[in-house]
C-alpha cells in the first residue's frame, strides 16, 4: 500500500510540476510554492522537540494559546499557506518551516519528541514517516462534518490506513469521537475545540449592581445611536456603553449624555459603583470584566454591515445573554461554539424580551491542560 500511494505521489508531482513552476512566479505562492514544492529555503527543523502542523491563519492563531503554555519546549510548527507562515513567525519562540509535499517527507522529516496536527490534515506520510521514525503522533481539534461523513465513508479503507498511524486522537465532540472511531481511529479522547481554550481572565471584581446590567459591547460608529434608539430600557434594567475604539469615547460620552437628558435617565461614567441608569465605559481592558457581572450582551461589529462582528466566546464563558446583529461573517467560526445566541437588526431589538433569551453557552469547551499532559 505504501509503495502505490508513493508512486502515485510522484507520478502527481511529474504532472503537476509545470503548473507549479508557472505558480511559483505569482505573488501569492511565490514564496510558499517553491519551498513546498522545491524545498528552496526550507530545511528540516534542526532541533527535537514538539512538532505542530496547521494549515493556515486560523489554525494557526487557534494554537497560540498551546504555544504559550509551552514556552519551556522546543516547538517546531510547519505551515501550508503563506497567511499561515506570516502569523507564525509572528511567535518568536517557534520555528516555522512550510511542510513540504508528500514526495520529500521520507527525507525531510526528523525524529521529534510529538507531532502535533490539527482537524483534517491528514496527510498519509506525513503520519507514517513520523511513526516510523520513532515520533509519538497525535491528532486534536478532529471533526467529521455532517457534509463530509458521507464521503469519509466511501473512503474509509483509505482512513484506517492514516489512522493506523496516529497514536491519539483528540476530537471535538462524542459524535465526532464515534464517526473517527468509525474510520480506524484509535484512542480517541473528546476535548472540545482548541478556540475554546483561551478563556477569559477577570483582573477586576465589579459589585453586580441591583438591576439587570445590559452591556453594549465593541460599538461602533452609528451603532450606538441605532440601538439606543430601539432599546426600551425598563426601570430594573442598566445599561454600560463600551465603545470599541477610545478615540471615540468623547464623542459617545456627548451621546450618551443627550440620549440621558432626554429620557431623564441618570448617566456616569464609569468608576468602582455602577448606579446610574447609563454608564459609559472609557477604560481599555474593562469589557470581560464587565462580561462578568452582565446580564446581556449587545455584541456589536454586526448591527452595521462591513465590521463582520466580534468574538461571542467571552461573554459566552459567563452564561451571559447574547444578541447579536445580523452581520458577522467575520466571526461565524466562533459563533458556531456558540448556543443560544439571539440574531436579529437593530430596529428589531425594541420587540425583543430579553427574559426570553436563554443564557449563552459554549459548545464542546476544552481542557488544555489534558493535551498539554499528552503531548510533553
Amino acid at each position: 500500500m505504501l509503495f502505490f500511494y508513493y508512486l502515485l505521489v510522484v507520478l502527481l508531482f511529474i504532472v503537476a510540476l509545470p503548473f507549479l513552476i508557472i505558480l511559483s512566479f505569482k505573488q501569492k505562492y511565490k514564496v510558499s510554492l517553491p519551498a513546498r514544492f522545491f524545498l528552496i529555503n526550507n530545511p528540516p527543523f534542526k532541533k527535537k522537540g514538539i512538532w505542530f502542523h496547521a494549515c493556515s491563519l486560523g489554525e494557526v492563531n487557534s494554537l497560540k494559546t498551546v504555544f504559550k503554555e509551552l514556552k519551556d519546549e522546543n516547538i517546531n510548527l510547519s505551515v501550508i499557506t503563506g497567511t499561515g507562515f506570516k502569523s507564525a513567525k509572528e511567535v518568536a519562540a517557534l520555528h516555522v518551516r512550510f511542510l513540504p509535499f508528500e514526495l520529500f517527507l521520507p527525507f525531510w522529516i526528523k525524529k521529534q519528541k510529538t507531532l502535533v496536527v490539527t482537524e483534517a490534515e491528514l496527510w498519509p506520510l506525513l503520519f507514517i514517516v513520523s511513526k516510523l521514525k520513532g515520533t509519538k503522533t497525535v491528532l486534536i481539534n478532529a471533526r467529521v462534518s455532517d457534509n463530509s461523513y458521507k464521503s469519509y465513508q466511501k473512503m474509509a479503507w483509505f482512513y484506517r490506513w492514516i489512522f493506523a498511524s496516529i497514536d491519539e486522537v483528540f476530537a471535538q465532540s462524542e459524535v465526532d469521537k464515534k464517526r473517527l472511531e468509525e474510520l480506524g481511529a484509535k484512542s480517541v479522547v473528546v476535548n472540545g475545540n482548541i478556540k475554546t481554550f483561551s478563556k477569559p481572565i477577570v483582573t477586576k471584581e465589579y459589585k453586580k449592581p441591583k438591576k439587570k446590567v445590559i452591556v453594549m459591547a465593541s460599538s461602533h460608529e452609528g451603532e450606538e445611536q441605532m440601538l439606543l434608539e430601539n432599546l426600551n430600557l425598563k426601570k430594573d434594567e442598566m445599561l454600560i456603553v463600551v465603545p470599541r475604539h477610545p478615540e471615540r469615547f468623547e464623542s459617545v460620552d456627548r451621546l450618551l449624555k443627550e440620549f440621558s437628558s432626554d429620557r431623564n435617565l441618570n448617566y456616569a461614567k464609569i468608576d468602582d459603583n455602577l448606579r446610574t441608569d447609563i454608564v459609559l465605559c472609557d477604560k481599555m481592558g474593562e469589557l470581560v470584566n464587565l462580561f462578568a457581572i452582565a446580564d446581556v450582551v449587545l455584541l456589536c461589529g454586526s448591527f452595521k454591515d462591513g465590521i463582520g462582528g466580534h468574538n461571542p466566546l467571552e461573554p459566552a464563558f459567563f452564561g451571559c445573554k447574547i444578541v447579536s446583529g445580523k452581520y458577522t461573517f467575520n466571526q461565524k467560526a466562533l459563533f458556531s461554539l456558540v448556543e443560544n445566541i439571539k440574531v436579529c437588526s437593530a430596529d428589531e431589538l425594541k420587540n425583543i424580551d430579553f427574559e426570553d433569551i436563554k443564557p449563552s453557552k459554549v459548545l464542546h469547551a476544552g481542557d488544555i491542560n489534558i493535551l498539554l499532559n499528552r503531548i510533553r
